[in-house]
């Protein structure tokens, strides 16, 4: 048995873990801790404050320090997870580059495992699929949506198009359904994406990832899929699970 730590922002689409667990279909156990995020805001400044800090969190009142983080970690190095990913996309890449490696490091120090994020599971998810160019079908407002396409571009991918829903709040997103996430995916392809990229861990996807990668004909890499991806990278576990998509049907995963 392997158990995967996440720590996840609020209350909008964490449904979808234990969806994902049971599509994995293995040996895998993944065990998920609420943080508080004020609002459920999809603004730079809230999110900045809502998870582990990046460089200027000691400036921030009310930001998510190692000691607020403990009670959370603990919960997770109870259940026996053996690495933890912070499930917030948006939450990461707001710190820039440097910023999201710094707040990753706070993670690991304070859970004493390997850790990561939503942010670097994009990154390192797009070779996996064999993915250099990417679509971005964000359903935040414009400002985060070109942080994010930033954010790859400083990982190494380019980014062919970036299209915004303009979603102000978690909450929102996490009441949209299938016809809603297909409709955002359709709108941010370009013909020279090699995948299309949905950010934001409060869209609900899980149980329709086949029909997005059926419908574009390409690759599709949502948040909640790649973040626990990601964790099963850090633990070096490689699971066939094609109703996850391509990215569950290709090996071997991708070494940081």
């Amino acid at each position: 048995m392997t158990a995967l730590g996440f720590l996840y922002p609020g209350h909008s689409a964490e449904d979808d873990y234990p969806r994902i667990e049971q599509l994995l279909g293995s040996d895998i156990r993944v065990d998920l801790v609420r943080t508080d995020v004020a609002e459920g805001a999809h603004g730079a400044d809230a999110l900045r404050m809502g998870g582990p800090p990046g460089p200027s969190a000691a400036e921030s009142p009310g930001a998510v320090t190692p000691e607020r983080l403990a009670k959370g970690v603990e919960q997770l190095r109870l259940a026996g997870a053996e690495a933890v990913v912070w499930a917030s996309t948006s939450g990461g890449f707001v710190h820039g580059w440097d910023g999201a490696h710094e707040q990753v490091r706070t993670l690991a120090t304070t859970a004493g495992m390997p850790a990561s994020s939503t942010s670097f599971a994009f990154v390192h998810a797009a070779p996996e699929v064999g993915a250099a160019r990417v679509a971005v079908a964000a359903p935040y407002p414009d400002d985060l949506a070109t942080l994010f396409a930033g954010f790859l571009e400083a990982g190494g991918l380019e980014v062919t198009g970036v299209h915004s829903a303009g979603a102000v709040t978690a909450a929102e997103t996490g009441a949209w359904g299938e016809a809603e996430v297909l409709a955002l995916a359709r709108a941010a392809d370009t013909p020279d994406a090699q995948a299309v990229l949905l950010p934001g861990t409060a869209l609900h996807t899980a149980a329709w990832l086949p029909a997005l990668e059926k419908e574009l004909g390409k690759p599709v890499l949502t948040a909640n899929q790649v973040t626990v991806w990601e964790a099963l990278r850090l633990t070096d576990r490689r699971v066939h699970a094609p109703g996850l998509g391509a990215l569950f049907v290709r090996e071997p995963i991708v070494q940081a």
